[in-house]
């Protein structure tokens, strides 16, 4: 859509990327509306991780936006550049992203184009999420970007996306999933020929598991990424805070050292490499250097450390007397003046110990504390009553992150049941049957043209089976059809309106033929329901097709008297156009209209002429004046 200039803002003086819109799109409105979108949906994210806008405007019969330079290189360059990236740095990367689409989730914008082109990394490893230039605000209307238009790289797709329709925050995270994955395996989950293909991977195809390609990829974060890659919204991560809270959790067991250690003056060199010197985190690694895959060995350090000249006790002192006072000015400075709109880090919550206690019990309380909970079955001991938490991870005592998720393993009975089958039942019935006979059931929603919203389509594990009590099963319940809006057709050919509706799920419209003063004749006046209502996609859409202005029923008139004709078919909505024609002398016809045309009964469009003839005496003939001879009488002569 556009070229980025590098620029100078005189004003302000610091460098400035300047987007100018091309040519060729600055005169259509759509691209226009779409490109001051983007600077205004941009503008409203003040985040560390997202570029800000500072401005846009008009020049020169064109459009620009004045956006952040950041300097450095996005991440489809980094890993063009170095291929697979370790995974403690490829964490990295995904939380600070995560942080930024979160903040944008959070303001009602979600971004829809995440890719490594996208993504920005700095000299100092800070990540800039860019391009909001096909973002939609989700709380309000948008005819820029219907349901049924595909937007984005197909490479990085959700599923949703591919389909055209609705998407929401977790569409997002799916895309940062497949970033996820090329940053820790060097390629995408799907590849193809065609976009198309492609799309048609991400709706069709289960990606493949990032260790299959990478076994160095941990079991945790191989677990994180395939639950971003599924394909249902609804089993996804609600929230880019859930995930980043994941991400963070995960790295600080497993990954990512939580901060370098800073070095003392006097360190022993002899000691054991991984106390002398603790890790650098990938952050601050140099762009240019893949990172590490091992530490280095305790004589490299050596090599490289070069202890500082010894000072005496009275500049130590004085030293560390001006430390103090810099750092004592810097935190007044910060606390009352300081940019109080930063992202709090979040609140760290106490692991309450709820072994021994029931299910119910367990999870109530870590409820009321904003922790999640998943609770997984085990085999009960001797002793313990079936529905008791054994077993909790974290421990009690440790600090968790709110909102969190704490797993709870709870004793089930070794007793089998039956499953009942349970198809057909709602929702409720279902769920309270199978909770009686011992089952923990987890619903599933899933779109269903045929099955009622809110009746259960089937379980999983299937009907029938012996299993134990206090097994899980999950209960798939329809959610009722699909739903997308009616597009605007107005204005469009009948065929071109039915492509338009069959291109967004609803084909097969029913047409109705209707007159229209307004509206030419086979142009589409409107649709039942009307443009923008949200409907299933089973709905049938009645397709309003004008026949140009109404038509009425010439009345019969041959027979009236002139006047009596003419208002007559003046109330029938026609001009009345009279043509005289000639009777002879004393006919009964004068005055009475002897044909029309159209003849009458035949249907004419109102405000037409009908024609009607009027017959009018002749004139008299003169008198004769032409004088006589009388023949002469007898005798005369």
């Amino acid at each position: 859509m556009a070229d980025v200039f590098l620029a100078h803002d005189q004003l302000l003086d610091r460098p400035v990327a300047v987007k100018v819109l091309f040519p060729q799109f600055a005169s259509e409105p759509l691209f226009v509306e779409r490109f001051r979108r983007e600077a205004q949906a941009a503008a409203n994210l003040n985040h560390p991780s997202i570029v800000a806008v500072y401005d846009w405007g008009e020049y020169d019969r064109t459009y620009f936006i004045v956006m952040e330079y950041v300097e450095g290189r996005s991440l489809a360059e980094l890993l063009r550049a170095e291929g697979v990236l370790h995974p403690d740095r490829a964490v990295e990367i995904a939380i600070d992203t995560a942080a930024a689409l979160g903040f944008a989730h959070r303001n009602g914008t979600i971004h829809r184009d995440v890719k490594p082109g996208n993504i920005l990394i700095t000299p100092t490893g800070q990540v800039k999420v860019t391009d909001f230039g096909i973002a939609r605000a989700f709380g309000g209307g948008d005819d820029l970007t219907q349901t049924g238009s595909v937007m984005g790289t197909a490479t990085y797709f959700s599923p949703e996306q591919a389909q055209g329709k609705q998407v929401d925050p977790r569409s997002d995270l799916y895309s940062l999933g497949v970033v996820l994955f090329e940053m820790v395996t060097g390629q995408p989950p799907f590849s193809g020929d065609t976009p198309v293909a492609i799309a048609y991977k991400h709706v069709q195809d289960e990606a493949p598991t990032p260790a299959a390609i990478n076994p160095n990829v941990p079991v945790s974060l191989g677990a994180i990424i395939d639950r971003l890659l599924a394909k249902q919204p609804q089993t996804r991560f609600a929230s880019a805070e859930d995930l980043r809270a994941e991400l963070r959790r995960m790295g600080d067991a497993n990954i990512v050292p939580a901060r370098p250690a800073v070095l003392a003056p006097h360190v022993d060199l002899t000691a054991d490499a991984t106390t002398a010197i603790a890790p650098v985190p990938a952050t601050v690694q140099p762009l240019a250097q893949a990172a590490p895959a091992a530490q280095a060995a305790p004589a490299q350090m050596a090599a490289h450390y070069v202890e500082p000249p010894r000072r005496n006790g009275l500049f130590l002192v004085a030293l560390l007397i001006m430390i103090l006072g810099v750092a004592g000015i810097a935190g007044y400075i910060y606390v009352n003046f300081g940019d109080q709109s930063a992202e709090e880090g979040p609140k760290m919550i106490e692991v309450p110990n709820v072994t021994n206690r029931s299910q119910g019990e367990a999870e109530n309380t870590l409820e009321d504390l904003n922790l999640r909970f998943e609770s997984r079955p085990v085999d009960g001991e001797a002793g313990v009553p079936p529905g008791t938490v054994v077993d909790q991870s974290p421990a009690a005592g440790e600090l968790l992150d709110e909102g969190g998720t704490v797993v709870i393993l709870v004793s089930r009975d070794t007793q089998k049941v039956v499953l009942e089958d349970v198809a057909g039942f709602n929702i409720d019935e279902a769920q309270s049957r199978l909770e009686e006979d011992g089952f923990i059931v987890s619903l599933v929603f899933e779109d269903s043209l045929e099955i009622p919203e809110n009746v259960v389509i089937r379980s999983d594990p299937a009907p029938n089976q012996e299993l134990d009590r206090g097994s899980s099963v999950d209960m798939i319940v329809s959610s009722g059809p699909d739903q997308v809006p009616v597009p605007e057709v107005a204005g469009l050919s009948v065929l071109e309106a039915s492509n338009e509706l069959g291109r967004s799920g609803l084909p097969n419209p029913q047409i109705v033929i209707e007159a229209s003063e307004d509206v030419p004749a086979d142009e589409v006046i409107g649709t039942d329901p009307p443009a923008g209502t949200a409907v299933s996609i089973d709905r049938i859409v009645q397709l309003f097709v004008s026949s140009g202005p109404p038509e009425a029923i010439i009345p019969p008139v041959v027979g009236l008297d002139q006047a009596t004709a003419q208002a007559n078919l003046q109330a029938a909505g026609f001009e009345p156009f009279v043509e005289l024609r000639d009777v002879p002398n004393g006919s009964p016809d004068a005055g009475i209209v002897l044909a029309q045309d159209p003849p009458a009964n035949t249907p004419l469009v109102q405000g037409s002429t009908v024609r009607i003839q009027v017959g009018v005496e002749l004139a008299p003939p003169p008198p004769d004046t032409t004088p006589t001879t009388q023949p002469p009488a007898e005798g005369d002569g």
